[in-house]
């Protein structure tokens, strides 16, 4: 049978599912790989499931023309940590696990936009330590969404979801602008710029893809656009946004407040974010649930399934 490497720990149902059609390694950290263990990788192996962190930059390729590997299987729709191109070079393909991440996704998008304008976060914190007084009519008085400004960033698959999220479960108009025209099926307008959908805006929630193009797509002078009242959620890529310019912009006052679950050098948070009572910080949790792990491995192995049995690839990008 054909030898496939899984780089982090996968959900049960994956792992059996991968015994009964490859010869299964599995590294058992859950930390990133690094550059000695990806070159020996592919030296070593047919296919490779990597995921999130694990950085195939162009440097990983090199000389890797004759390498055993022939697929790098993404556990994940996000493929930026891997040098696609590069990888083209020396005859690799690469795969990725796209519609499996929609909901679970924009869900914690959603959790995100409710958490940060009705400071859930910081009354949780509140509650845990004691400090709370009982009920009062001025007490952490957030922001109503309903009837508010939602303003999208990326109108793929998850910013669509979110957008009737946001839409038919709170009330809320919604604008976007996406790097081509895209229509909709459901009430929302979309805007020429950036800075044009940052000013109408109550929230702003970004859902690009990462990479070259998007590296600090939002920086001091994008957040310079935003009311002050309103509140930025990030649920695509942490390096979209300037963290130090987001940083700023929070301490100053310029914006109300953040929804985080990404981080722009995760997994390291800056202490500035984790001491302001104004930022919800996840754990990096878009498709953190059992079911949705599963059909992204499910998926992943599909494609080294099909790469192996000489099949035309499912996700290929």
């Amino acid at each position: 049978m054909p030898e496939l490497y899984i780089t982090r720990p996968l959900p049960d149902r994956v792992l059996e599912r991968a015994e009964q059609h490859f010869n299964v390694t599995l590294r058992a950290q859950t930390t990133p790989l690094k550059k000695g263990e990806m070159r020996a990788a592919l030296v070593l192996y047919d296919v490779i499931i990597p995921t999130l962190g694990d950085m195939f930059t162009a440097d990983v390729f090199d000389s890797m023309e004759t390498a055993r590997c022939r697929l790098l299987a993404n556990f994940g729709v996000g493929y930026n940590h891997i040098d696609v191109a590069a990888a083209s070079q020396v005859g690799i393909s690469v795969t990725n696990t796209p519609g499996a991440v929609t909901d679970a996704t924009a869900d914690i998008a959603l959790m995100l936009v409710l958490m940060s304008a009705r400071r859930a976060g910081e009354g949780e914190r509140m509650v845990r330590a004691g400090k709370w007084q009982g009920w009062h009519p001025t007490q952490m008085l957030g922001l109503h969404l309903g009837g508010k400004t939602c303003g999208i960033i990326g109108m793929g698959r998850i910013g669509q979801a979110i957008a009737r999220r946001v839409h038919f479960g709170l009330g809320m108009d919604v604008v976007y602008h996406n790097r081509s025209p895209r229509a909709v099926d459901l009430p929302a307008r979309q805007l020429d710029t950036i800075a044009e959908v940052l000013a109408a805006s109550d929230v702003v929630v970004l859902a690009v893809p990462g990479g070259a193009q998007t590296h600090h797509l939002i920086g001091a002078q994008e957040l310079a656009s935003m009311r002050a009242h309103a509140h930025l959620v990030n649920i695509s890529r942490g390096d979209v946004v300037d963290e130090s310019a987001l940083i700023a912009a929070l301490q100053q006052g310029r914006i109300a407040g953040a929804g985080l679950d990404v981080y722009e050098f995760e997994p390291d948070v800056p202490e500035a974010l984790r001491g302001m009572e104004n930022v919800t910080l996840l754990p990096h949790l878009g498709t953190a649930a059992q079911d949705v792990r599963e059909e992204m491995g499910m998926m992943a192995l599909d494609n080294a399934i099909a790469h192996a049995s000489g099949q035309v690839l499912r996700n290929p990008v």
